[in-house]
Parts: C-alpha cells; structure tokens; sequence
C-alpha cells in the first residue's frame, strides 16, 4: 500500500502563512539566522516560500564570539540554511564592545552586522526571527523601565531594511515547527541565564503573570503595542506637519512660537520640542529634559536659558529658541 503524503501540520502553515506574506517578487533577502527554534523555522519557511514568491533568500549566521562553542555553532547553523536551500549563506563575525552593558553591546554588534551582509550581497530586506513572545517581553520591559509610548509600542514588523513576519507567531508554534520538519534547533545556553533581565522577564515574570491573572497575557501585551504604534505614529505624523508651519530656522538654530506650543496638547507639544532638537541638532531629549523644556511654555515666570546635552533653550519674544551648545570647560 503506497504510503500516503504527510499531512501540512497546524505550526507549519501558520508560520509559512507567516512569512509569505513578507516576500516579494523579483526581491532577495537574507534570514538572519543563529540556529534557534525561531530562527530556523523561519529560515525553513522562507526557503520554501521563496521560490513561490518569486524572491531569492539567504541566510546570514552573526558568530558573536561570546562563548565557547561560538564558532562550531555557526557553522551547523551554516550547514542547516545550505541544506534547506538557502543561498547566499554568509557568516558574519563580530567583536562584541561594552557600551550599555552586554545585551545592548550584543544587539549593536549584531545588526551592524547584518546590515553589512545586506549590503554586499545586495539584499533589500533581512528577515528577523522575533515572535509574538518576544514582543510582550519587550513591552513589559519598556513597562518596567518607565520608557514612554515609543518603547511600549515594542518591535515594527518592518523598519527599514528589517522585516519580522512571525510577529504574530507564539514561540511555541516555532518549536513545533522544527519538530514537525524534522529539525534539530540549537539551543542558546544565555536564554537560559537569569543574569539577564530578558531572561528572567521569560521564565519567571511572564509565567508568574499568567498563573496570577490568567492566560493570554502575552497576546494582551502585543496586542497593546500594535495599539501603541498606531497612536504613536498618528501623533509622529502630526507633529511633522505641525512643524513644517511652525520651525523657523536661522543660523543660530530653530525656534518654535510659544502661543502655537502651549495651544497643543501636551503629548504633541512635547513631540514637537523633541522634533525640533532631533532634527535640528541630531541630539534625543529625555522625557525630563522635553518637560524642563516644555514648561517654558506652560510654567513661563521669566527664568532664564536652559542648557541641556548638546542644546540651549530660551525664551524671548513669544519664541523658544533652540540652539547649539558651545563646549564648556
């Protein structure tokens, strides 16, 4: 009796059904794969709906050098995405610095070198393995730290170059994957390390919430997020408009009407201080520096110029004026 085909499982299509919809026609993109559960099963996915989409995809394999083993790990990680058909397959090596701890210094090193691998092979997207997992533990993060509506929005499914299809995806669905093709993950002992806060965000504060509250809570966060990035775009939006008509530069700076500020609400008014300062003076203003600067507007009883990281703010004649500010002994 012929053997009948293997039935599509549940995980597999949805993941499939995932990344399809980030492929276009004519296009290559490179998947950057470190050989996890995530990772891999959308490396899988995407070699198989690559051809389908009339796209080419490769893989890029970041070796971080962080632990022993590195290198023998990006080399099966290597050996999997040629045998799934993945090609171009580069492994990119990167000195990982000390510059906002480890997890940060990870992440820099880590994108700059997918950008580059993107670069030399001509690639117009880098395909992200983060999940619906991985964003409510970014949002509860940002929760944590106090870190403003832009942090609480969590990962765009695309920014720039970089797309992320299995947003909608629980991690679960991943492993599932891998088991259902046949695949054997590597599994990343720092996942495991409660040194980092990440870390222990997904196995003891995200557990502990579902077990006190009830399931659904990592739905809930991203579902959050994406409301988030919505408003928080729609108010980005406005804000450049309302500056185009505002902003009058000079050579000094740029200066901003006080009447017009203190006639918007605060969450515009606020975008607008940090608008004029970015794109005038390349510098972000924290959430207390914007305030400082914004009761200038609101709280005006004569005080004098503020001086700020890499900016002055003043107020004279109905303008608050933005500009740089000279090195200081």
């Amino acid at each position: 009796m012929p053997h009948s085909r293997q039935r599509l499982s549940p995980a597999i299509a949805d993941v499939r059904r995932a990344v399809r919809d980030a492929l276009a026609d004519g296009e290559l993109v490179l998947v950057a794969l470190s050989g996890g559960p995530d990772s891999l099963a959308l490396a899988a996915a995407t070699a198989f709906e690559a051809s389908r989409a009339g796209a080419k995809a490769g893989a890029v394999i970041v070796d971080h050098g962080l632990q022993a083993g590195s290198a023998d790990a990006a080399a099966q990680a290597r050996e999997q995405a040629i045998a799934l058909g993945l090609d171009p397959v580069t492994v990119k090596t990167v000195t990982v610095g000390v510059d906002g701890g480890p997890e940060a210094a990870a992440r820099t090193a880590r994108y700059r070198a997918l950008a580059e691998a993107a670069q030399e092979l001509g690639a117009t997207a880098v395909l992200l393995g983060h999940t619906l997992d991985d964003q409510a533990e970014t949002v509860l993060l940002g929760l944590a730290r106090g870190s403003g509506a832009a942090s609480l929005s969590g990962m765009a499914a695309e920014a720039g170059i970089y797309r992320r299809p299995l947003l909608g995806i629980r991690r679960r669905q991943t492993e599932q994957f891998c088991a259902d093709s046949g695949l054997t993950p590597w599994h990343d002992p720092q996942n495991l390390d409660p040194a980092y806060t990440r870390v222990r965000v997904r196995t003891t504060v995200l557990p502990m919430l579902e077990t006190e509250l009830g399931p659904g809570i990592s739905e809930a966060l991203a579902r959050t997020a994406e409301q988030l990035r919505e408003d928080t775009e729609a108010l980005d939006h406005f804000a450049e408009e309302i500056a185009e008509d505002l902003a009058e530069h000079s050579e000094a700076g740029i200066s901003l009407p006080v009447k017009a500020l203190a006639a918007n609400p605060a969450a515009l008014r606020q975008r607008l201080i940090r608008l004029a300062v970015e794109s005038e003076f390349h510098v972000s203003l924290s959430r207390s520096h914007t305030l400082e600067v914004a009761r200038l507007v609101t709280d005006w009883h004569g005080q004098g110029r503020i001086d700020l990281p890499g900016v002055t703010v003043e107020r004279r004649s109905g303008l608050l004026h933005f500009s740089a500010r000279t090195n200081e002994t």
